[in-house]
């Protein structure tokens, strides 16, 4: 039985007779009635062929289940069928449902066909906008690099003519203080060439006071260079201060401890500019007051020289000091083979900026703070790892920058509950007290 149903299957006698069928049905209207009757007679005998084979299996089926098995199913279903599919009414209604179902079956095929189509323009049509929105995107890109370039360069432009502004007037305030020297000097040298004159009780007069009670260079560019050293404050804060922190993280893996070397380098750094801008300012006055005799007072050309020869600054000294107290401070531990050097690029441009803050009046500093200290809204920012219900500072991030106790630049904090009581039970390891091997 399994070998006749394998034949029948592998002749695709079913296939055989559908595609007949449809040929049929597509020539019917263009065939003479012979050849329909012909083709006709062929369905039949493919049909008849088919329902032999089918028999034959039947009656394979029912002699392998013996004498009984399958007698209810002959009886119920074959014979009825037997009895009643050569009635032409029955076999007129069968073909009508057939043929019924078999247009129905070709409509939905048709339609699934006609869906798949529309469904491919569609999507060559999606695909289409997608590439022309691409190349605008491309074209727009394209369109703001060109912008962002000549953006560039016209504030380098800018930044040359503010340059050119700048000497210019650095020239006209020594010419007009070399004027003023001029005056003075012409002045004691007709004073020495007169006579002397009579005791008497009418004096003549003495010269009229040279000095000028405008401000000078410094005091006018406040306003500009104060803007320019808080910016730069700023951008230390969102790139230097990143950088040296994931440099430190190859070393260190307690973001803590990143964080509070970080913090410390800032307030050393500041603290190490103000001892040398302070020397320093100590040094020209004393080497200015030897000869000043310009309109401007002492204290206005003492910082006005500070201002124009910031580049004097020994800011690798100041490095230095920052890493020896870094060395020592009892907060922070860093690898006993490794040294603070590794982040002398943040220190020393804090250093830097710090000194120049120092020549603003008034002078810029930052904010004292200390671990445990009470959350202050107006001073700080807490970090996105802190706990926003507590009151108490765990530790400092970045300090911030004040102008006459007002502040100007927030700086970050982590707010922790318990910040007293973990601080008093988990100091910081000290690291050694020798000098770093980069110091003086």
């Amino acid at each position: 039985m399994a070998d006749s149903l394998r034949r029948l299957v592998g002749a695709e006698s079913g296939r055989v007779l559908q595609e007949k069928l449809e040929s049929w049905y597509r020539d019917y209207e263009i065939n003479s009635c012979d050849q329909n009757l012909n083709r006709c007679c062929e369905i039949i005998e493919l049909n008849s062929g088919i329902q032999g084979q089918l028999f034959t299996i039947l009656n394979e089926t029912a002699q392998k289940g013996g004498h009984y098995a399958g007698v209810e199913t002959i009886k119920t279903r074959l014979l009825p069928w037997l009895g009643t599919c050569f009635s032409c009414a029955t076999s007129g209604r069968l073909f009508e449902t057939n043929l019924s179902l078999t247009q129905d079956s070709i409509e939905r095929e048709r339609q699934l066909r006609d869906l798949a189509s529309s469904q491919t323009l569609q999507l060559q049509e999606l695909q289409e906008e997608l590439t022309s929105t691409r190349l605008q995107l491309t074209h727009v890109e394209q369109d703001l690099k060109t912008s962002r370039a000549q953006e560039k360069d016209a504030l380098r432009k800018l930044d040359r003519l503010n340059d050119y502004e700048q000497q210019i007037q650095i020239l006209r305030d020594e010419i007009s203080i070399l004027d003023a020297q001029k005056s003075v000097l012409q002045s004691r040298l007709a004073r020495s060439r007169s006579p002397s004159p009579r005791r008497s009780g009418n004096r003549s007069p003495s010269p009229p006071c040279l000095r000028s009670c405008s401000p000078g260079r410094a005091r006018r560019t406040n306003a500009s260079r104060r803007a320019c050293l808080v910016a730069r404050f700023g951008d230390i804060y969102a790139q230097e201060r990143l950088d040296a922190e994931t440099l430190l993280r190859t070393y260190i893996s307690d973001m803590e401890m990143v964080q509070r070397i970080i913090f410390i380098a800032a307030v050393e750094s500041f603290h190490a500019a103000k001892m040398a801008y302070r020397q320093f300012k100590v040094r020209v006055r004393e080497t200015l007051s030897l000869g000043h005799s310009g309109p401007e007072s002492l204290e206005d050309t003492v910082l006005d020289y500070i201002v124009r020869h910031e580049d004097l600054y020994d800011v690798q000294a100041s490095v230095n000091e920052v890493i020896r107290s870094m060395n020592i401070n009892p907060k922070i531990s860093f690898p006993p083979e490794i040294d603070f050097i590794v982040i002398s690029t943040l220190i020393r441009e804090l250093c830097r900026v710090a000194f120049s803050m120092q020549t603003l009046i008034p002078p810029l500093d930052i904010a004292f703070g200390t671990d445990g200290e009470l959350f202050s809204e107006t001073k700080y920012h807490r970090s996105f790892d802190s706990d926003f219900t507590a009151a108490l500072v765990a530790y400092h991030v970045w300090p911030a920058l004040m102008e006459n106790d007002v502040v100007i630049v927030k700086g970050e904090a982590v707010t922790k509950r318990g910040a007293l009581l973990s601080r008093s039970r988990s100091p910081s390891p000290m690291r050694s007290g020798s000098p770093s091997k980069w110091g003086c």
